[in-house]
């Protein structure tokens, strides 16, 4: 049985330790105690928790796509024709091209909160309440 100590999952998840004591203190994620007063966390329980938050949290409605990346948007450099957009997804960085007018339209903004949704070669950069514009790795 493979286990993990709170500060292990909080990697794995991407999250904060104390994030991880919260989920733990409310019920939300199992965790036992081993011998020296640890909490550790199951693998497998640990493993079905991820799949339900990655399942809560993808509000995006219906889409073949499954990797999605939120982040804050670091950088957009914009010419006649194209605009390049980089995220900062936790320690992932993910950039973007996309003509000038879907960039125009979409309106993304250093600073702002985006999801970059990437199946195969493209990129799909959303802001919440905006459509969806597909720009190519």
């Amino acid at each position: 049985m493979t286990t993990f100590r709170i500060t292990e999952a909080a990697v794995l998840l991407g999250v904060s330790s104390d994030t991880v004591r919260r989920w733990v203190d409310t019920g939300r994620l199992k965790a036992g105690r081993e011998q020296q007063g640890h909490r550790q966390i199951d693998g497998a329980d640990l493993a079905a928790f991820t799949r339900a938050q990655i399942e809560e949290n993808d509000g995006a409605g219906r889409s073949s796509a499954r990797n999605r990346f939120r982040g804050i948007v670091t950088e957009v450099i914009r010419d006649a024709v194209m605009a390049q957009v980089e995220i900062a997804a936790g320690p992932f960085r993910v950039v973007s091209l996309m003509s000038r007018q879907a960039a125009d339209e979409l309106g993304p903004e250093v600073g702002v909160v985006a999801v970059a949704v990437i199946k195969s070669t493209n990129v799909v950069v959303e802001i919440p309440g905006h459509e969806r514009v597909v720009g190519h790795l």
